[in-house]
């Protein structure tokens, strides 16, 4: 039988985030975010969950959005970063495909290749409202606007900027930005899009007339404090594997690479199947939750490339081939994140393709 190491992404959670998330502002439409492999989840089958709801996708990179295409996805699809080269927009064109613009260089080539545009284009130019990793000075929202709505075959123009501190409700950097964006949009009439997931739930004044939900749409809060909104999520995957081996473990002995846990009393150990190469953290540490037949208990030593070892000394009925969940509904990833010294956001999109992804409805 085939190593136990599975991914079961539940579809429905994910289109029920999507509306919770258009149900925060509405009226407004939202862009689901798919980069990376819809954050690990499987970017064309959720992609094709969400197809009768959805009012655009979002990726990172035309090498995405493709993928998406040759899979039939007919749906708008922005590429969050824009072309890379000048050569991407004859793709761009063909595939009709929405573009951010970030950057003067992309401007001047945008400038020159309109002419040859054969569809209508849709353009969402980035501000830098304080973030300071992509976008314009937002004194020149209405300069940028002016010139890149007077392109032939340029359609809709939206302003778009992004939050640095969004998931951090008490700090007062994100209000800073709303006003910025909003001081630059002074004369200037399109639409906007300003709020990522934490945006979505935490700051209302920041909606706009798009939304770019990504991480919420998996499930996880990317809050450390409790949030009403979050409180709603559903998680979209279930990572679960299996106990491989059971040994007796006598008390001053210890287990995996580097003795970083030892017995302190005889302990019953347990293998499970799943490591670093399945894109488990291995910096997880001693005491990192998981579920046993959807019993609590904790990792105990490192995590190595195929396996990790956890602590069975108060679950006596545990055996080779039970479940261990490492995430999902009744574990939040958002509870594990911390344990590995990371964020929900990079536990589920390092899965490593060795990882079976099951889809359930």
């Amino acid at each position: 039988m085939a190593r136990n190491a599975v991914a079961t992404v539940h579809l429905s959670a994910i289109r029920h985030n999507y509306r919770l998330a258009k149900a925060q502002a509405p009226g407004a439409k939202a862009a689901a975010i798919i980069k990376a492999n819809a954050y690990g989840h499987g970017a064309i089958p959720v992609a094709r969950a969400l197809a009768a709801d959805v009012d655009a996708f979002g990726v990172a990179c035309i090498e995405e959005a493709l993928e998406l295409r040759a899979a039939g996805i007919s749906q708008p699809i922005l590429l969050l970063e824009g072309f890379f080269h000048a050569d991407e927009l004859p793709l761009i064109d063909q595939h009709q495909l929405w573009t951010a613009l970030h950057t003067d260089e992309q401007l001047t080539a945008l400038c020159a290749y309109a002419p040859q545009l054969r569809h209508p284009l849709n353009v969402w130019i980035k501000l830098d409202s304080g973030m300071h990793r992509l976008g314009f000075a937002p004194d020149r929202a209405a300069e940028l606007q002016a010139t890149v709505s007077a392109l032939p075959q340029v359609a809709e123009v939206v302003l778009m900027t992004h939050f640095a501190r969004s998931d951090e409700p008490e700090e007062a950097q994100t209000v800073e930005q709303i006003t910025r964006f909003n001081t630059a949009l002074e004369g200037v009439d399109v639409p906007v899009s300003l709020s990522n997931s934490a945006g979505v739930m935490a700051w209302p004044a920041a909606h706009g007339q798009w939304l770019r939900p990504g991480m919420m749409l998996y499930g996880a809060t990317p809050f450390m404090s409790a949030n009403a909104v979050a409180d709603q999520l559903q998680a979209g995957m279930t990572l679960t594997s299996e106990i491989i081996a059971v040994r007796d473990v006598p008390a001053g002995e210890a287990v995996g690479y580097g003795a970083t846990f030892t017995c302190d009393t005889p302990r019953r150990i347990g293998t499970v199947a799943m490591g670093y190469g399945d894109g488990y953290p291995r910096h997880a540490k001693n005491g990192t939750p998981v579920l046993v037949n959807g019993q609590r208990t904790a990792l105990a030593g490192r995590v190595s490339m195929d396996m990790l070892t956890i602590d069975l000394t108060h679950l006596p009925e545990a055996k080779v081939g039970d479940t261990v969940t490492l995430w999902g509904p009744a574990l939040p990833a958002a509870e594990v994140a911390p344990w590995c010294d990371t964020i929900p956001y990079t536990l589920v999109t390092c899965l490593t393709p060795r990882v079976k992804r099951v889809y359930q409805e």
